[in-house]
């Protein structure tokens, strides 16, 4: 089966640990892609104004499924939002702020939302993966369309926290990990896969003729969905063990040396 799809994770993925990649040779792999008629999409859990900032010369015309599937963009065209009622947002709220040693940051369309009693440092961390960040003295009131919740969590902390926010919010929202020291709470079936399964309907793509890379607990139903699934090399066992193949590391290029091959048309491809 041909491959008509690549879906890309970006941090720990597509992206070195220095939040760059080989731009030149990535963008000379676009254009094969195009004439190939191969679609392109980048598949995150971070905001879309930061994500349209990797790719300023093909972001008018690839797709984007931003904040972990809670909002598709074809082309610079919405496609979907999820989008969690006021009730909920407000019962999602209030079960955060009881929880001691995490900051958190509201994910909305317009814009992201944080609280100003967060320290600066904080901010600065937050800024790199939301590139509209408003600082406000509470989450009360906020007129948005809020697709999730970006929570800031030590990384020995998460196998605490992750499953008491189960627990108690489960039926709303479901907490994934992201890989870098934090979790995010999303909409019960609105993940990457859900976000990918609309784009393949508008363009009439099998899942087996789809490439998807991802690292982290967020991209576990993409990996599951995909026909080409490839883990990271730097991904934890159990995201490995899902996938059907295995990327080389995220520092050495892993993304694109796989791309280059479902290009030619080598193993696992041909």
């Amino acid at each position: 089966m041909s491959v008509k799809l690549i879906a890309v994770d970006m941090d720990g993925t597509f992206l070195s640990d220095a939040k760059t990649y080989n731009r030149e040779r990535f963008l000379a792999q676009y254009a094969r892609m195009k004439e190939q008629g191969i679609r392109f999409v980048v598949a995150s859990g971070n905001q879309y104004y930061q994500l349209i900032s990797f790719f300023p010369e093909i972001a008018h015309e690839i797709a984007f499924v931003a904040e972990n599937g809670g909002w598709v963009v074809d082309a610079g065209e919405d496609v979907f939002n999820g989008e969690l009622t006021k009730a909920h947002f407000d019962a999602v709220a209030a079960v955060l702020l009881d929880v001691p040693g995490i900051e958190i940051i509201a994910c909305g369309k317009g814009s992201a939302y944080t609280l100003n009693a967060y320290d600066d440092a904080f901010i600065d961390i937050a800024s790199k993966y939301y590139h509209r960040l408003e600082r406000v003295n509470d989450f009360n009131n906020l007129s948005d369309i809020f697709f999730k919740f970006g929570l800031n969590v030590s990384d020995d902390e998460i196998p605490l926290i992750q499953p008491m926010l189960h627990e108690k919010l489960g039926d709303i929202m479901v907490p994934v990990t992201t890989g870098h020291g934090s979790i995010d709470l999303i909409i019960p079936g609105v993940h990457k896969a859900n976000g990918l399964r609309i784009l393949q309907q508008r363009w009439g793509i099998e899942d087996d003729e789809v490439v998807a890379f991802g690292d982290s607990g967020n991209d576990v139903e993409m990996l599951r969905q995909s026909g080409f699934s490839f883990a990271m090399a730097n991904a934890r066992p159990h995201i490995k063990a899902i996938a059907r193949f295995e990327a080389p590391h995220n520092n050495e290029e892993g993304v694109l040396n796989v791309i280059e091959k479902a290009l030619n048309g080598d193993a696992p491809f041909h």
